[in-house]
């Protein structure tokens, strides 16, 4: 038998294409001696007719991508996809800025710190979004510098 003939009766057994079909080339005098269906399968249990492997997509450029991106590095503006309000939730920034300028007045608190407004006072602005961010907050010291 020819081998383009034991190629598309190994792909029919295989379940793949006859171009995935690997047939080695320094046994082909033996698998030429084949004849039947049941001698291919022979073949391929004794490796000289292989299924090729598929052909997977290379991930090189994106290991390298990812470490570019590791660094800071392809994130600016352009590669945003979305609103602000949808990378960020609003509510979510919201808490997360609230406590921290709790953390930091309850820190100020149990150090003694004094401060210009007292302790609930400042609290209370804090719960009502008096401050932008924790540096406002540790400016009240008294004696320290206003920012």
């Amino acid at each position: 038998m020819n081998l383009t003939q034991i190629k598309r009766i190994a792909a029919q057994i295989l379940k793949v294409g006859e171009t995935k079909i690997w047939i080695n080339p320094e046994k082909t005098k033996e698998a030429k001696e084949a004849m039947t269906k049941e001698d291919v399968r022979g073949l391929i249990k004794e490796k000289i007719v292989l299924k090729r492997k598929e052909n997977l997509q290379s991930r090189g450029a994106a290991r390298i991508l990812k470490e570019k991106k590791k660094k800071g590095r392809k994130k600016g503006k352009g590669k945003k996809t979305g609103t602000k309000k949808a990378r960020a939730k609003k509510k979510e920034s919201w808490m997360k800025n609230v406590r921290a300028q709790r953390k930091t007045l309850k820190k100020m608190k149990e150090e003694g710190i004094k401060t210009e407004i007292p302790y609930r006072e400042i609290y209370n602005r804090i719960k009502g979004g008096y401050f932008k961010g924790k540096k406002y907050i540790s400016a009240l010291e008294k004696g320290g510098k206003k920012k």
